[in-house]
């Protein structure tokens, strides 16, 4: 008898592992993040028909810190972020991950690492999320969730940690944007399922209108965004509201998806009772 793994847990990895993991920053280089480009946009094809994103061309302003947040499902979420960053904004993407030591390669792309068990090093992570949003190379992604959430998971309850980096950032650079955005991997009409990646809209911060908020009414402004980005998209994926998408990449058909095109534009004729 197959015994079912738990999938979802309340507690995050660092804790539920009692392991400690000291702090390390993100460190790329030409070479690696062009490797990592090649090799996760592979992984997505190779698995996806069609990659669609909405709302892009309003999620970045010139000149101005952004960080973008997302609600964190599955095992997939990182690669279609790391997609976002390098194919959609051509930017470099700094990415917290949780037990990062486990797979340190990721650093080359991007990652930093952040130990929950440690309010310490967990200090370090958010300190440094900070500082990398000064970079406008940079563009900052983050899970506030804090763990592994079930797709559609409701209401979206977000750590104080998204709250905490923005009160910061714009102490120390003033107007700052964030953006929910929201993914979902679904099937259409093809054998095979496709990534929709929604971006909402824009939440900017100053130091004017940040002083009408605590790091708790700040973190409910977020997960307001994110609730209603994500209404939207299932609305949209509901009524089949894809064709004002934009295409990443959209497979070509398969050899047998092709022949049953090509059935359904052949007439034939009734056959007649004899």
């Amino acid at each position: 008898m197959v015994t079912e793994e738990k999938l979802y847990s309340d507690i995050p990895p660092t804790k539920l592992r009692n392991k400690e993991e000291k702090f390390t920053p993100a460190k790329t280089s030409r070479f690696w993040l062009m490797v990592a480009s090649l090799f996760f946009f592979n992984m997505l094809q190779n698995r996806f028909y069609a990659f669609r994103y909405k709302g892009a061309e309003h999620a970045l302003e010139e000149g101005i810190p952004t960080i973008i947040y997302a609600p964190h499902s599955n095992w997939w979420d990182g690669t279609v972020l790391y997609n976002v960053a390098h194919r959609i904004f051509h930017k470099e993407i700094r990415l917290m991950i949780e037990e990062l030591n486990r797979f340190p390669l990721l650093r080359r792309g991007g990652a930093y690492s952040v130990c929950k068990k440690s309010p310490q090093s967990a200090m370090k992570a958010l300190q440094y999320s900070v500082e990398v949003m000064g970079d406008l190379r940079n563009l900052l992604f983050i899970f506030p969730q804090g763990i592994i959430r079930p797709p559609h998971f409701r209401p979206f309850e977000f750590q104080t940690g998204l709250a905490y980096i923005a009160q910061n950032a714009v102490k120390k650079y003033g107007k700052i944007n964030l953006v929910p955005m929201s993914i979902e991997y679904c099937f259409f009409r093809d054998n095979r399922p496709e990534v929709i990646v929604d971006f909402g809209e824009k939440i900017s911060l100053t130091p004017d209108n940040i002083k009408n908020y605590d790091r708790k009414t700040l973190t409910h402004l977020f997960e307001q965004g994110m609730t209603v980005t994500a209404d939207k998209q299932f609305d949209n994926i509901t009524h089949g509201n894809i064709e004002d998408y934009t295409i990443l990449f959209k497979q070509h058909l398969k050899w047998y998806r092709r022949i049953e095109q090509r059935l359904k534009r052949i007439d034939i004729p009734p056959v007649s009772d004899v």
